[in-house]
Order: structure tokens, then C-alpha cells, then sequence
């Protein structure tokens, strides 16, 4: 017999796979419905019964699914006990038990059955489920988990079997009708058969029939449940005959009662919310109301942003304005779950709202935040209660919206257990526990507020009203949905609710930042509640998170603090040992000069109260070079500071480059000083890690960044979600230059239009008029402005570590991101120092890593310890490089402009390098080719006033660096250091209220010294102009040096720094090119990989060439390459059996053999070639496979030799596989192979057949197609190699095709249609050589706004490349330089045009250089046939010629 069953619950478990013993994780049974059905299918017995809810009560959200109300079930429901007695008796009958997802109903009736204390296990029967993989694979509904069809729900298996639809779901008796249905035609399909259960041959037999109808219904009544609720729910209020008052305007009382919003997300609710902080505290200005509280979801991220900006707020209102200030509330939306360390299932916990009362509560917030992120994130960062029981002072909790535990639990799982939970959260928190009741207009709150009133009154907890707000204003809902579709890959289309086919949204637009009347309003019947919040703000009191910045503790060494115990400044005394140790190294002698600057630094360093900062500093370097990781020279104005070169922090010598130590730390203004370090980026992580052993895990972490929508970001995410196309969504993308929306739409005209171009101006004009219109394209412009700056995700800084003297969590709150092992702050690089943390930036520079390989490579090479920084600064050799221009691969010297300024300039000394660097940027730019002339003597060098050129003699009379108008300040006009450092500050970031009261400072001051004021006047105009371009010179010192480092190395050793520039952009297949073409141009041979020659990074050989990487080659990975090198240690390769003897052939595969192969790996190995390795005779198995198994058993049998009784048994003999014998590969495919495992052509290129129509015929190379509005109505002439084509058909039915064109330099995706097209075709599939005549010509114009698209490409002609000699040269002219004619050159020539004759003509151009005398006569003997034997004939005898 089958028992056909479905039941009805008060909601789902916690956790599915309970055992049903967990009364608390199964909910409870409020309807049980089953058939029993014969063997026949016949049906025997049908029943249906409500259940009578004892000791609980239906949740709302239950009740909305299936109907069944509390009141209802109490009214008709049964007894559970006598319901399951008659459920059993069937149970007993019964073969199968049959359902729909039934193993939910079995948890469900096993749980009840366990409670009455039965001993049942309904899990004995055998199970026929009509949710299972069986069926969906009937349904075919794609969506589900590995690929697979998902699981039907009931309505959608019946709609699909029976053509009609099932509406009243959810009703466990008409759910049994329908899956009983169901159940019987899957037997009748044959879905269900013999091989699913027994019984089928005697149920198939029953219900077939001859004219294939499906089975019928039942037609049994069901109860509309809902409905019958919705009666006793009318009946109720109208028993009700209690008065209730209508109250429709705020009572007296609360008119002058101030409100404060306590429940508010930030734009830091990442993707949940809408309202930046500074809009939040403009709204609360707005509104006068006395505080405001930030509660983002599971994040503090805001809360250092929230108080920065009330507290600029306050501080900005005059004495004499009406305005109050606006006390800042800082809490957090916290999920509290069941135990946060518990991941073997998914649970989210509740909503609960917290809020700190004062600094404590703060730091025991920000701990209970961090640890939800340690220790507690699954799919959201967690804690549990234990958590808040230990972090529980100084805390205010508000029980949170529906989703807290109070009312999530009266909505979702009953009264009983929202009661337990609200005693336990005022047993923890007494009087500082509240209630939080919310009025959206919401039928799910109105149900929970009647609970939680009638909670109140029971256990005298104070309620207070909040808004739960998440957008600033009610018309900013909209864009807010849409935000909410960003987050969950949505579309706004997709309709809101639950389950699958729907999406999360909120249920109406109640969620803004309303008004103090508007929440008043609200909860007119409750002023007392209003009230309530006041209460909580006098809780409160005001703190700020801005600290001073805290030192971890450096050790001093115990020698040291043994002799000096008797110190009350240990650190400051240490400081000055290290710095005058450093001395003697770096000074031949420390003059007086020299001790003054010392000890003045120290000074300052000692009375800023930053000596642990420069200890701490010193040591990670001594560190770093301890470990062999390479460190820079310094960066930024730390370059400034003799102490910081003594402890060998910088490298540069600030005495001798005339750099100053205040642009560093200001004596008469102390901050933070900021050193930042260079580490070579493969070593940066050695430190870091050094960084966690001395300092401990705990007191380390990264910065958090904050990736916000930007402008364009904003306009797609908005349009993916609206749905509009594609195209359009990237022509408004488009129309966007580099600014904000909010800067669009809000700057004035005359302003954007005098800052833009002009192109950019009508683009955004452009824009504004789309978003004036009413269709989708002004819809998403204008949602996207609200949402532009809407965090979109977090990441790590790039270089940034923080280091605390304690656990960091005492001082700021912490998370985890996914591309760091380290914790971050959730405080942003913005705000950290201000937070009182140690904030380091360790940066990896690539240009580090490079010199160190190119050192080793010396080592490997010459045998020969090169010390980088000891290098001399005035080699010849090296500034020959920088004078010819010569700086590709050279650092911050490399572009095409900076060469050709060198190449003008000729640099001689490293301080003309160091002004390069410094002028070679927007701004000062213009001032190079004045720096040019007066360094070359083709332009006077002056001084405004003479003893100007004490500072400016270096840079030719020219102001260059910030550092000579802070030194000309304090010559000139009597400034202090502070002052000066004040004034290079002031004009750097154009600070005019700061230069306004230094001007009369500069004037008066100079004047005093005798300088007449209007020179003073000029040159203080002059620096206004320039200051603010004006660069440091300390930092351009630094960079200078490395790029001079680079560069003496590039002189010196070619081939070794070369080598290094390919191994450093390995991964960068198109800057290998770029650099192998450098190689070229240096005459340095790149050869492809060699197993006896190349190692992980790319080397040089005996010979001075560049050897490939094997690690360039992909499938070759490290392991493999190890292995490689090591077997050779004794003695190179003799051939692949040798090979495969000696590596390890367990780290390398097939497939880094197969690679190497098609990279030329193997080529070294004679009588071998590139095809026989991979050849087959005919049984499958390719050579190199016979090889690795020869290998393989080799090595096999030899280690079973070393442990034989037999000693002289070691020399195994085995029978090298014979080499196929096969044709080579073509040139093309050969090379073909090659870049596909390599990125790139190495042993030639297929155009190199051509070179002589790519050389005369093409005029132009497919690089050029970048730009094409500067080609517009040119012809170019292009040669290339085609690659990946694709023929299509249009929607109206004509051909085109996208093809790709690749020549030396670069590949081109063009696009033909039409006439073109068909004229075309033939010429397009892959591999084929072509030659193209092109003419790029204007894009179309739009009618209706008047735009021009992008330009569009003509073909002109299509000709193949081996062709294109044949039939375009028409001439060739040979020119002669008469003093080398001769005879014997004459004859020559005549037997190579006898060779090729022809008809096509022939000139000869004679010329003579000392008189220039040119001669150019035709032919009259000689036509010729101009092909590649002729050119190549000719090219041999060193003759120059010119076709056409």
C-alpha cells in the first residue's frame, strides 16, 4: 500500500539534518493530511486534520504561507495525539510512504511522534519521493547545483504533467490530492517503474489505459484555510468593543519633544545602503535634532568618517546661529547567532542593534565587531552570546528590526521563544535593553508590535520607535532597489519575494530618513516612546576616536640598556649611539657642521616625541638586509635626514645633495613623521613576515580600501539592473570624461566648460540632454547619480601595514578580506594615523627585484660581487647611455619624450639627472627646454638677486625643487625652518589663506635685508606659478639614483641587466616583446628555452645571449624546472634518454614536457627535430611518452639495483626506444606552437618570408590603428598574417565576418560587411598572408542628436602578400656612389639582370657626396623582373635601392 503525506509547520529547522530527538530545531506539526492507496492504487482512506497548537503559537510568516492561524487552529484543530493514533494505524498498513520532499514531512511527524514519546522510526518504509533527481530530469528546470537540473517544486511538476494549473499549494490535503496524482502518472509514464520500486508491475497493470489520458482527480473539497482565518480574525474585532481613541495630529505633548533616528545605515553597509555620512548628518542639522546614531550592518567602517564629520559640523556653527550641536551616537547592526564558531551549517543569526554609551562601550563594540569577522564569519561575520556576555559594558541594545531575535522569532518560530529571548537580553542588560518597534506600513510589524507591546508591559521594557533608514529621502528608494539588485546579480524586473524565480527587495518606500513630525506622527498613540529615545541620548556621552599616534615598544638590546639603566630616556639615548655609529661609516670624519645637523635632528626627534618610530624603522631594514632583501635608497623627504642616512634607512647623503631634514619633520610644527619603504617586490613579503615574529599576529594588519562606484561603474551597474542594452549603456558610459556625475550635473557651465575640452564639454552636454528625457536612458543616468559613490566592495591596500603596541582590536576595529592573510582595519588609509595607529607602507618596486637578478647574474657570469651601491656617479659609460637617449627598460627614464629631452639635454653630472626627474612631469615640462639651452650655453643664465645663486647654480638659475624656495626663503627673507617648511606647504597644495599672511612676512623681511621690494614682489609671483609644481627634491634625489643604478648596469653589463628586464615582465607577454626588440636594437641575441641552457628566469650563456626562461613557458612550472637544472649540475644533456634518466620525473608531466617540445626546448639534442617528438607510429603513444616511461623504468629499475645483494649491479641496461622517423614541421606551424606555449614568436616570425613587400609596400603597422580619429581620409597599406576568423550571417540575411590581422608588432580586430564583403571573402581564413589597402574615413552621423560614431574602415583592396612584389613593383632604382664603381661591380650587376629579365624598368642614380651631385638615368639596355632573388643579389653586394 502507499501512504501519501504532507504536513503543515510553524516554519523550517535551523538545521536539516537534525535528528528528530532535537525537539528544538523541528518545527511543530499544525496540519497532517495522507491517503492510503491500495496496491491498485485505489484509494482506501483520506484525512485531513488541523492540529490544536498546545504551549505554542503560529508565526505570522508561517501563517502567510499556508493560511493557519493560531486562532483557527485552536478553534477546529484536533488533539496531536489522536491525530497521529490514526496516522500510525495507516503508517502500519503501508508499503511505501510517498510525498513531495517528503523527508522534511517524516523529520516533521517523526519529531511530533518522538515528543508523545513513541518509539516509531517512520525512516523503516521505503520512500517515493516526487522531488528527487528522478523528476527533475522530467522537468528539465535549469538552475541547478554542478550543472544539473533543479528539483521540481509540486505546482511546477503538475503544471508541466497535467496542463493545468495547481493554485492551492501549501494546504496539506490539497497538496496530498495533487501528489498522489502526481505519484500515479509518473508510474503511468513509466518514470517510476520496476527498477524504482516492487510494486509496480500490479499498479501499472490498474491505471493504464488504452487512450493515454492522464490519471483524473480526485475531486475532494479542501478548506480554504486563509479564508477561514481571515472569519475568525473579522469575528475578533468586532468582539473588541474597547474604545480606540483616533488620534490624527502629535499631541501637545510631544510637539516640543526632539526626536533622534537610532537605527541608520550608511553608504558602509556595503550595497545596502544608499546615504552617505555627511548627508546623514545634514538631514539630522536639517531636522534640529539634538543626535543621530550610526548603525551599519555588521561593520564599524563609518564610525571614524561619522564622528569627523558632526565634529566638523559643530565646529563650523557661528555663536550667533540658532543651530545646536548634534551629539554623534556610534553603534552597530550585529548578527548574534547560536555559536559563532559553528560552520557545519548556515545560520545568520539575528539583527541586533547596539550602541556604545562611552569610550569603553566603543572598544567592547569594536571587539564583539572584530571577532565576528576572526572567528565568526560564515557567509556574514557573526558572534553569539557568549561574545556579548563578555563584551557586555557600556552598552545600550535596541532588539532590532524583523530580523532581531524578538521579532524574528515571533514572526518566524513563536511567541514562546521571542519571550525567552527578550528575558534573557533584559537579564543581560537591565535598563539598557529596549525594545525597538518600527511602522513601515508593514502587516509582518503591525503583527510583531502587538506582541511586543503586550512583552513590555509584561517584563517593564521601554520601547523606543525607530525608522530602520537606508536611504536619505523617500524619492531615493528606487535607486536604492536598484542597489539592492547590484548586490544580488538582479535584475529590477525580477519580482520581490521569496523563493526561486523572485528576488529580495523592500516592501514599499518607508525606509528614508524621516522627519522628527513625520516619526511622531507614527507613534502619536505612544508619545512615551518618543521620550524614551531622549533617555537613551542622556546615556550617552560624547568621545572622540582621533588619538595620538601610539608606538609598539622597541626592544632595546639588554648591553646597552645594562650600561645606560640609569636613563630616564633609553630610546632617545639609543637613538644617538646608532646614529654616531652610522656616522663613522657613512663620514670619513664627523666636521662640526656635520655634528650641529645631527644633533639638531635629534633634537627635533626628541622633543616630537618619535624616537621609537626611527628604531623601529632602522631595525626592519637592518632586518630586510639580513634576510638578502633588497631595500631603496629611501622615497619622499625622509631623504632629508642625516640621522635616517646614519641608520641606514636612506642611502642618499642629504649633506651632499643639499637636502633638507625639515621637509621632513617641521620642528616648529611636530607630526608624524612618514617613512615609506622600498623593498624589492619578491622580498617584501619576507619582511612582513619578520614584521608579524617580532610584533605578534595579533598587532599587525593591512588597511582596508574602499571600492566605491565611480562614475561609469555607476551608470553600468545601473543599467545592467534596468536592463538596458549593452550599446547604450556604453555610449553614456562613454560620454562620461574624468569627473564625478554629481560635478556634471552640479558645477556651472562656464567653469566645466573652461576645465574640459572641448569634445569632453559636448559629451557631457550630451548627457545632461539624455537625462532630461523619460525613457530608460535618462532612468538609469539619473538613478546612477544618487548611487555614485555607493561602496561596491572592500580590498587591501597595496602597501600599507599597521603595527599597534597591543592587540589592535584595543584600538580600532578589525575584518578579514579575501587576498590577505593578515586581519585589515576597518578603517580606511584616510583615518588610521588619526586613529592613533603606526601606519607603514612597505612597497614592493619591481625595478629592486631587477637589479638583484641582474647582480646575481654578474655573479653567475664573471664571478664577480658587484656592490649596486657603491657604483661611482660620474661613469662615463653611463651618462654616454642617458645622453643617447638610450633608456628603454632604464627606471623613470624610459618614455619616448624623457629620451628625447636627454638626448637634448646630454646630461654630464647625477645632478642634471636629478632635476630630469624632477621636471619631467605636467606643469613643469615647459620650463625643460629653457633647463636645455642654459645647461648647453645657448641661453643666459640670471639671478634676480645675486646671492640667489648659491641654491640655484645646480639647476642653471631655474627654481626646480621645493627645497630651494624654502632655502631662498630663509637666505632671502629671514624665515625660520618651520616658516619656510610652512611656506613650501602653503604654495605646494595653493593654501591662499596661508600664503596671504607669509607674503608680507617674505616682503618685510627682504626689504630689511636690502633687497628691493618689486624684485622681492617678482619673485615671490614667480613662485607662486611654480611652487605648486615644484617637486621634492629628496624623493626625485632617491629615484634618481636607482635609475642611475639601472642604468650603469644596462652600460656595463647589456646582456645580464636585459636578461633581468625580460625575467621581471615574464607575465607580460607584449613587454617581452617590446624589450626583445630592445635586444635587438643592442645587437643582443634572445634565444628560445634549452634544457642545458635555461633556468627558471631568463639568463645569458657562454656566448653573451640571452637564454628564454623555462618558466615562461606555460605548463612548465617551477618543480619541473628545478628538477631540470638539477640533473644537470654534473654534466649537460647528451640527449632526451639522458634527460629522462637523471631529473625527477614525478615534478615533471607529460604536459611540461609536451611544451617544451613546442617552445624548441629539446632543440640542442642532434638528429632530432621538433615533429619526431611527437609522432606516433601508429600505436598511440608518442615518442616523448616512450621516452618518459624509458626514463621512468630506468630510474625504476636502478633504485631496485642499490638495494640488490648484488653490488656491481648499479648499471642497469635498457633498450632506448627508437626514434620515429617523420617530415618536419612547416615553418608556420613550428612557429605556430611556439607562441601558443611561449606568448610569442622566437625562432623567427611567419612575416619573415616577407619582409621585403611588409618593408616597401605597407606604409603604416597595425599599432597605428589605436588611434583611428588621427587617420581619418587617409589610405594605409597593411601587411599581416590572418588569424582567428568568423563568418556570420546579419539579421537581414547578408554576410560579414570578423577577422584578425597580426603583424610584427600587433594584432587588429576588423570587422567587413557588404560589397566588401563579398568582393573580399575568399581572401579571409586563418593563416593566410595578406596585403590590404584600407582608408579610414568618418563615422556615421546620428540624425536625431547630430553625434558622429566612431570612425569606420573602407577596404579598398585585398591582395595576397606573396603576390604584392610581383605586382606593385613597376621600378627599381639602384643608387651608386661613383668613387666606388668600378668594373668589376659593373659586370656583377649585368649578370644579375641578365638573370632576371624582365619588363619592368630600371634606373641608376650615381651621386657623389663631397660635391652633392646626384645623377638619375633609366635603363635603355636592362628590363627586369623584380623578385626576391634579384633583391637579395643585390642586397649582398651592399647596394642601396628604392623601389618605386
Amino acid at each position: 500500500m502507499f501512504l501519501v503525506f504532507d504536513t503543515e509547520t510553524t516554519g523550517l529547522p535551523k538545521k536539516w539534518n537534525a535528528p528528530v530527538s532535537d525537539s528544538d530545531n523541528w518545527p511543530r506539526c499544525i496540519q497532517l493530511a495522507w491517503q492510503l492507496h491500495d496496491i491498485k492504487g485505489d484509494l482506501i482512506s483520506n484525512h485531513s486534520y488541523l492540529i490544536k497548537p498546545d504551549n505554542f503559537t503560529i508565526p505570522f510568516e508561517a501563517e502567510k504561507i499556508h493560511g493557519i492561524s493560531t486562532d483557527l487552529a485552536s478553534q477546529i484543530g484536533k488533539n496531536i495525539k489522536e491525530v497521529l493514533e490514526l496516522f500510525v494505524q495507516d503508517y502500519n498498513k503501508s508499503g511505501f510512504l510517498v510525498g513531495h520532499n517528503v523527508k522534511f514531512d517524516i523529520n516533521i511527524v517523526g519529531a511530533e511522534l518522538f515528543r508523545l514519546g513513541h518509539s516509531i522510526d517512520l525512516t523503516k518504509k521505503d520512500v517515493l519521493d516526487t522531488c528527487s533527481e528522478l523528476t527533475a530530469n522530467v522537468c528539465m528546470l535549469p538552475g541547478g547545483r554542478g550543472g544539473k537540473y533543479k528539483y521540481p517544486t509540486l505546482i511546477e511538476i503538475y503544471s508541466l504533467l497535467f496542463k493545468e494549473k495547481f493554485n492551492e499549494a501549501h494546504n496539506a490535503s490539497a497538496d496530498v490530492e495533487a501528489t498522489s496524482r502526481v505519484f500515479f502518472e509518473l508510474v503511468r509514464k513509466g518514470v517510476f517503474n520496476q527498477s524504482v520500486f516492487k510494486g509496480y508491475p500490479d499498479l501499472i497493470e490498474n491505471i493504464e489505459n488504452d487512450d493515454d489520458k492522464p490519471i483524473p482527480l480526485l475531486g475532494l473539497k479542501h478548506l480554504n484555510l486563509k479564508k477561514e482565518s481571515e472569519k475568525i480574525k473579522k469575528n475578533l474585532i468586532k468582539k473588541d468593543t474597547s474604545e480606540n481613541k483616533i488620534i490624527d495630529e502629535i499631541p501637545d505633548q510631544l510637539k516640543a519633544t526632539p526626536f533622534v533616528h537610532l537605527h541608520n545605515s550608511s553608504q558602509f553597509s556595503v550595497l545596502q545602503s544608499t546615504s552617505r555620512i555627511i548627508n546623514l548628518v545634514n538631514k539630522a542639522a536639517e531636522f534640529k535634532m539634538p543626535a543621530i546614531a550610526i548603525t551599519d550592518r555588521a561593520n564599524m567602517m563609518g564610525c571614524f568618517h561619522f564622528i569627523k564629520a558632526i565634529k566638523n559640523y559643530n565646529n563650523n556653527i557661528s555663536k550667533d546661529s540658532d543651530e545646536s550641536k548634534i551629539k554623534p551616537i556610534i553603534g552597530c547592526e550585529l548578527n548574534v547567532c547560536v555559536d559563532h564558531l559553528d560552520k557545519s551549517h548556515r545560520d545568520d543569526g539575528y539583527q541586533i542593534v547596539f550602541l556604545a554609551k562611552n569610550k569603553n562601550g566603543y572598544q567592547n563594540l569594536s571587539k564583539m565587531c572584530s571577532l565576528g569577522y576572526t572567528k565568526g564569519f560564515y557567509y556574514v561575520p557573526r558572534i553569539d552570546k557568549k561574545i556579548v556576555e563578555k563584551y557586555k559594558e557600556d552598552l545600550i541594545v535596541l532588539s532590532g528590526n524583523m530580523y532581531g531575535e524578538i521579532a524574528g522569532k515571533i514572526l518566524n518560530v513563536g511567541e514562546t521563544q521571542a519571550e525567552d529571548a527578550l528575558v534573557w537580553w533584559k537579564s543581560i542588560f537591565n535598563e539598557d535593553f529596549y525594545l525597538e518597534m518600527m511602522r513601515h506600513g508593514q502587516e509582518d510589524e503591525d503583527r510583531a508590535n502587538e506582541i511586543l507591546k503586550k512583552f513590555a508591559h509584561k517584563y517593564d521594557v521601554q520601547i523606543v520607535p525607530t525608522n530602520n533608514s537606508l536611504y536619505i529621502n523617500k524619492e531615493d528608494a528606487n535607486a536604492h532597489d536598484i542597489l539592492l539588485c547590484v548586490k544580488d546579480g538582479e535584475k529590477q524586473s525580477t519580482p520581490i519575494g521569496r523563493g526561486r524565480g523572485f528576488r529580495y527587495g523592500l516592501p514599499n518606500q518607508e525606509y528614508y530618513f524621516k522627519s522628527p513630525n513625520e516619526m511622531k506622527l507614527l507613534f502619536k498613540d505612544m508619545p512615551n516612546s518618543i521620550e524614551n529615545i531622549l533617555d537613551i541620548v542622556d546615556k550617552i556621552d560624547e568621545y572622540d576616536l582621533a588619538r595620538e599616534v601610539l608606538l609598539p615598544k622597541f626592544n632595546i638590546p639588554s648591553n646597552f640598556s645594562k650600561k645606560n639603566n640609569a636613563s630616564k630616556d633609553i630610546e632617545n639615548d639609543y637613538l644617538k649611539y646608532l646614529t654616531y655609529q652610522g656616522a663613522k661609516s657613512c663620514y670619513d670624519k664627523v666636521s662640526d657642521d656635520l655634528n650641529e645637523r645631527i644633533l639638531f635632528e635629534l633634537n627635533v626627534i626628541k622633543s616630537s616625541g618619535y624616537p621609537g618610530y626611527f628604531l623601529i624603522v632602522q631595525d626592519l631594514i637592518r632586518a630586510a638586509k639580513s634576510m638578502g632583501v633588497s631595500v631603496g635608497p629611501g622615497r619622499g623627504s625622509a631623504a632629508g635626514s642625516v640621522v635616517a642616512y646614519c641608520l641606514g634607512i636612506t642611502k642618499v647623503d642629504p649633506i651632499k645633495y643639499d637636502l633638507l631634514f625639515e621637509r621632513f619633520l617641521n620642528p616648529d610644527r611636530v607630526s608624524m613623521p612618514d617613512i615609506d619603504i622600498d623593498f624589492d617586490d619578491e622580498g617584501r613579503n619576507k619582511v612582513i613576515e619578520y614584521v608579524i615574529d617580532k610584533y605578534g599576529i595579533n598587532q599587525v594588519a593591512q588597511i582596508i580600501t574602499y571600492g566605491k562606484m565611480a562614475a561609469k561603474s555607476s551608470i553600468r551597474d545601473t543599467a545592467r539592473v534596468l536592463d538596458l542594452s549593452l550599446g547604450d549603456a556604453d555610449r553614456i558610459a562613454k560620454l562620461i570624461p574624468n569627473l564625478k556625475l554629481k560635478d556634471i550635473f552640479e558645477k556651472d557651465e562656464k567653469k566645466l566648460s573652461d576645465d574640459l575640452r572641448s569634445e569632453d564639454f559636448s559629451n557631457i552636454m550630451e548627457l545632461k540632454s539624455l537625462s532630461k528625457g523619460d525613457d530608460l536612458q535618462a532612468e538609469t543616468i539619473n538613478q546612477a547619480r544618487v548611487l555614485e559613490g555607493s561602496l561596491r566592495n572592500v580590498g587591501t591596500h597595496a602597501c600599507g601595514i599597521i603595527i599597534t603596541p597591543d592587540d589592535i582590536t584595543n584600538f580600532v576595529p578589525i575584518a578579514t578580506a579575501k587576498d590577505s592573510n593578515l586581519y585589515v582595519t576597518q578603517y580606511d588609509n584616510a583615518v588610521v594615523e588619526s586613529a592613533g595607529l603606526l601606519k607603514m607602507d612597505f612597497l614592493g618596486l619591481k625595478t629592486l627585484t631587477l637589479i638583484k637578478d641582474t647582480v646575481k647574474l654578474i655573479k653567475y657570469k664573471h664571478d664577480l660581487d658587484l656592490d649596486i651601491d657603491s657604483i661611482p656617479l660620474d661613469d662615463n659609460k653611463t651618462y654616454e647611455l642617458f645622453q643617447k637617449g638610450n633608456t628603454v627598460g632604464i627606471f623613470q627614464y624610459e618614455s619616448v619624450g624623457m629620451q628625447k629631452y636627454l638626448r637634448d639635454l646630454k646630461p654630464t653630472v647625477f645632478e642634471d639627472l636629478i632635476a630630469m626627474n624632477a621636471l619631467y612631469r605636467p606643469g613643469p615640462l615647459e620650463y625643460i627646454p629653457s633647463f636645455v639651452n642654459r645647461k648647453n650655453g645657448m641661453e643666459d643664465i640670471s639671478y634676480d638677486i645675486p646671492i640667489m645663486e648659491e641654491f640655484l647654480k645646480e639647476t642653471y638659475g631655474i627654481t626646480v625643487y621645493q627645497e630651494q624656495v624654502m632655502k631662498l626663503s630663509q637666505k632671502l627673507a629671514n624665515f625660520s625652518k618651520g616658516d619656510a617648511d610652512l611656506l613650501r606647504k602653503a604654495m605646494g597644495k595653493k593654501i591662499f589663506e596661508l600664503l596671504s599672511k607669509l607674503k608680507p612676512k617674505f616682503l618685510d623681511g627682504g626689504e630689511s635685508n636690502g633687497h628691493p621690494r618689486e624684485i622681492l614682489e617678482k619673485i615671490w609671483k614667480d613662485w607662486e606659478a611654480f611652487a605648486s609644481y615644484a617637486f621634492n627634491k629628496s624623493h626625485s634625489t632617491c629615484y634618481a639614483l636607482i635609475a642611475y643604478q639601472t642604468a650603469y648596469l644596462k652600460s656595463h653589463y647589456p646582456a645580464e641587466y636585459m636578461a633581468a628586464v625580460l625575467s621581471n615582465n615574464m607575465n607580460d607577454i607584449k613587454q617581452v616583446s617590446f624589450f626583445m626588440e630592445e635586444c635587438k636594437r643592442m645587437s643582443i641575441s634572445v634565444l628560445g628555452p634549452d634544457v642545458n641552457e635555461s633556468y627558471y628566469k631568463f639568463t645569458v650563456n657562454d656566448n653573451n645571449e640571452i637564454r628564454f626562461g623555462m618558466g615562461a613557458v606555460k605548463g612548465v612550472g617551477s618543480g619541473a624546472v628545478s628538477s631540470i637544472i638539477e640533473g644537470r649540475q654534473q654534466k649537460k644533456y647528451k640527449s632526451i634518454f639522458d634527460l629522462t634518466k637523471n631529473i625527477d620525473l614525478r615534478a615533471a608531466n607529460k604536459k611540461a614536457f609536451d611544451s617544451l617540445v613546442y617552445a624548441g626546448g629539446f632543440d640542442s639534442f642532434k638528429g632530432v627535430h621538433r615533429a619526431q617528438y611527437l609522432h606516433d607510429n601508429g600505436d598511440g603513444i608518442t615518442f616523448i611518452e616512450k621516452a618518459l616511461r624509458f626514463g621512468s623504468k630506468f630510474q625504476e629499475n636502478k633504485n631496485s639495483a642499490q638495494v640488490s645483494l648484488f653490488e656491481n649491479s648499479l648499471e642497469v641496461q635498457l633498450n632506448e626506444p627508437l626514434i620515429p622517423d617523420c617530415t618536419h614541421w612547416t615553418t608556420l606551424n613550428q612557429l605556430k606552437l611556439e607562441k601558443d606555449v611561449v606568448g610569442i614568436y622566437i625562432s623567427g616570425h611567419p612575416l619573415d618570408d616577407f619582409r621585403l613587400p611588409m618593408e616597401h609596400f605597407c606604409n603604416a603597422s597595425l599599432e597605428v590603428l589605436k588611434s583611428l580619429d588621427r587617420l581619418i581620409n587617409k589610405e594605409l597599406r597593411l601587411g599581416g598574417i590572418v588569424g582567428e576568423v568568423e563568418h556570420r550571417i546579419s539579421k537581414n540575411g547578408k554576410g560579414w565576418a570578423r577577422f584578425t590581422l597580426e603583424d610584427y608588432k600587433d594584432s587588429y580586430d576588423f570587422r567587413i560587411f557588404g560589397e566588401e564583403y563579398l568582393k573580399f571573402k575568399h581572401f579571409l581564413f586563418e593563416n593566410n598572408f595578406v596585403h590590404m589597402r584600407i582608408l579610414v574615413k568618418e563615422g556615421w552621423r546620428d540624425r536625431d542628436t547630430g553625434k558622429t560614431g566612431d570612425p569606420r574602415i573602407n577596404f579598398l583592396s585585398f591582395q595576397q602578400l606573396q603576390d604584392t612584389l610581383s605586382k606593385n613593383a613597376e621600378k627599381l632604382t639602384l643608387q651608386l656612389d661613383i668613387n666606388t664603381l668600378d668594373d668589376n661591380t659593373i659586370e656583377e650587376l649585368k649578370k644579375i639582370f641578365k638573370k632576371n629579365k624582365g619588363k619592368k624598368r630600371l634606373e641608376i642614380s650615381f651621386f657623389e657626396n663631397s660635391e652633392k651631385i646626384k645623377l638619375t638615368m633609366p635603363s635603355e639596355n636592362h628590363k627586369i623582373s623584380i623578385n626576391e632573388d634579384l633583391i637579395n643579389s643585390i642586397e649582398k653586394k651592399n647596394i642601396h635601392f628604392k623601389l618605386n
